[in-house]
């Protein structure tokens, strides 16, 4: 017979006086690296430009009401295999809502879902996750963490909560697991849909049956990995010797999330803080910095990319997916259906890969679309 399950305790965010007086000390004390003349963003971050950000969030940016913020939805945390998940749980006031489960990735958090949970929670009871090893759900006990296992400790999740039947939602990461999800329990989720989804080509493709605006994303997917995807070899390869840099410098920290802002938000955005607020970028950042979070989340990168089953050939998944595609993403329709039963695809001409940060409205309204045209059989 099983043991009784681990309790759900009730959780609020609190972090000591004692360490945002120590952030704001050691940002005060950064020794600031030179950078060539005339370099701007090719080479990485310029000092300029993260020396005043470091300098706005030591002496103007207020944890302290981000923090009032973030403890505004009820929030909670319990065991599941081993390891502590933190999660909001949002109830609609509508009782025949749909559970709906919310998945940030990298560098993201529950942060990402501050505007989108506003325009959902009429339609949906809103469960959102810190990912397992990512921010209040961190740091990571042990090793093994694959997105497979997260997506069955949300599952778990789900069940604990008493949700028979539910939706999720996912991007970056979080457009790993929520498939992921649907395969553990296909009896139990009703739909997946994701944006920023990365799909791979077949390694028997033959290019020329691909369309022109195939093969400039493909292009681009190459593109991405040659000139910016350096992080995720790092983080996929050494996220330990990347984790002492990171867990000691919270400029360091701020500068290795603050370029994905750059690289990864709407193209026609010249700087971060154009397409997300200033601070909901310093507000997730600091989420990593408080938590400690910086390797144990980079771990789960170095998990992916040992992890044999990831990348086996598998069956299609018969749950329906929904797809919305930003300006930044490289997703490629042929591609996703080999692998999901595609029923929505929506191209979009603005927003970028933190499309919950940077258009709620688009994101919501695709998400509520899908959902409703789900067969009700299902």
């Amino acid at each position: 017979m099983p043991g009784p399950q681990p309790p759900i305790e009730p959780y609020r965010v609190a972090v000591p006086q004692d360490d945002v007086d120590d952030l704001r000390r050691r940002l005060r004390a950064t020794r600031w690296a030179p950078d060539l003349p005339g370099t701007g963003w090719a080479r990485g971050v310029p000092t300029a430009y993260l020396r005043e950000l470091a300098r706005y969030w030591a002496e103007e940016y207020d944890w302290r009401r981000h923090e009032a913020a973030l403890n505004e939805p009820p929030q909670f945390t319990t065991e599941i295999d081993g390891e502590n998940v933190h999660f909001l749980h949002v109830r609609s006031a509508n009782r025949d809502a749909t559970p709906l489960v919310l998945l940030h990735g990298w560098p993201g958090s529950v942060v990402e879902f501050t505007g989108l949970a506003g325009r959902l929670r009429d339609a949906f009871h809103l469960v959102v996750p810190s990912l397992p090893g990512y921010g209040f759900s961190g740091p990571l006990r042990g090793t093994g963490w694959t997105d497979g296992r997260s997506a069955a400790a949300l599952t778990e999740l789900m069940a604990r909560l008493g949700y028979a039947r539910y939706g999720v939602q996912g991007g970056d990461v979080g457009a790993f697991i929520a498939p992921l999800m649907g395969r553990a329990a296909p009896d139990r989720v009703l739909g997946v849909h994701v944006n920023a989804l990365v799909t791979v080509p077949p390694d028997d493709l033959d290019p020329a049956e691909l369309t022109e605006g195939e093969r400039r994303r493909l292009e681009g997917q190459r593109e991405w990995r040659e000139n910016t995807g350096a992080y995720l070899q790092l983080q996929g390869t050494r996220p330990q010797t990347l984790a002492h840099a990171l867990h000691d410098s919270p400029a360091g920290q701020l500068a290795w999330i603050v370029e994905r802002f750059k690289e990864w938000t709407d193209p026609a955005k010249d700087l971060p803080e154009d397409a997300v607020d200033r601070d909901a970028i310093l507000t997730d950042v600091s989420v990593y910095w408080f938590t400690g979070t910086a390797g144990s989340s980079a771990h789960t990168y170095y998990e992916r990319f040992n992890d044999r089953s990831m990348w086996a050939p598998r069956e299609r998944s018969a749950v329906p997916t929904g797809v919305a595609v930003f300006p930044t993403d490289h997703s490629i329709r042929r591609f996703a259906e080999k692998t999901d039963t595609i029923v929505r695809w929506t191209e979009f001409d603005r927003g970028g890969h933190f499309a919950a940060l940077e258009v709620p409205d688009l994101l919501a309204a695709d998400i509520r679309t899908f959902f409703e045209e789900l067969p009700h059989d299902r």
